[in-house]
């Protein structure tokens, strides 16, 4: 039997995680503006969903559109404010202008979250090597926490990326160096690519738009996250 797979639903606030959670997310990430492809949400929006649902709950740190990292102190202060007011799990994630990632932004966070978990986010998708980007990350100081990477496999979104996650995928499976954490494939995901990407093992699912049939002016529809809740417990094809 296959184990289940993890379904991340993206949040704004309360009213998004209960549904979200009623529909079967197994994980919330919250953020603010989607206009901005998500920012920190405020902190009492962060108490208020905590507040609602039981669900693990990974809080976006990042201050503007784009990868690069802004006012780092600011973000640190912000982090440790989410922290003492009880958050757990992060995401971030930082380039600098040349596509390398920013590891004294990064460490700099990573510090901030006293070694909680965090997710390093789609910015691997604007990185000049992604593979170089991982070895980085894994071989620097201060990253400790980080277990996961938000990926679509190309800047363009998964249907662009999808040979590139699952050779990244073999890659994990072999225990290469720097392909330790889990791949949590979002960006323009849609449910035909599940099959694929789940006979390769990735077990790992985001998703934001596709939980609002209605547009981002409205909230997470229960039923189309059940949808994917219901695609992902389909039995694994195996390679014949």
């Amino acid at each position: 039997m296959s184990k289940r797979a993890l379904l991340e639903v993206i949040a704004l606030g309360p009213r998004d995680a209960v549904a979200a959670r009623a529909g079967g997310a197994d994980r919330l990430e919250l953020v603010t503006d989607m206009a901005a492809d998500g920012l920190t949400p405020p902190r009492e929006v962060f108490a208020a969903t905590r507040a609602a649902v039981d669900l693990p709950l990974r809080v976006m740190l990042r201050a503007a559109d784009g990868f690069a990292a802004g006012d780092v102190a600011a973000l640190c202060e912000e982090a440790a404010a989410l922290r003492a007011e009880g958050a757990d799990e992060f995401v971030l994630g930082f380039l600098t202008p040349d596509g390398r990632p920013d590891l004294e932004a990064v460490a700099a966070l990573a510090g901030a979250i006293d070694g909680c978990r965090w997710t390093f986010h789609r910015a691997i998708d604007r990185a000049a090597d992604r593979d170089a980007l991982r070895k980085e990350l894994s071989g620097a100081a201060g990253t400790a926490g980080l277990d996961t990477y938000l990926t679509a496999g190309a800047a363009q979104g998964v249907a662009a990326g999808v040979p590139t996650l699952l050779a990244e995928q073999a890659r994990t499976a072999a225990g290469e160096p720097g392909y330790g954490p889990r791949m949590l494939v979002g960006g323009g995901l849609a449910l035909g690519h599940l099959p694929a990407l789940r006979a390769a093992g990735l077990d790992a699912f985001h998703i934001g738009g596709a939980a609002r049939p209605a547009g981002w002016s409205a909230p997470v529809d229960a039923a189309a996250v059940r949808t994917w809740r219901e695609a992902l417990d389909q039995p694994v094809a195996q390679p014949v």
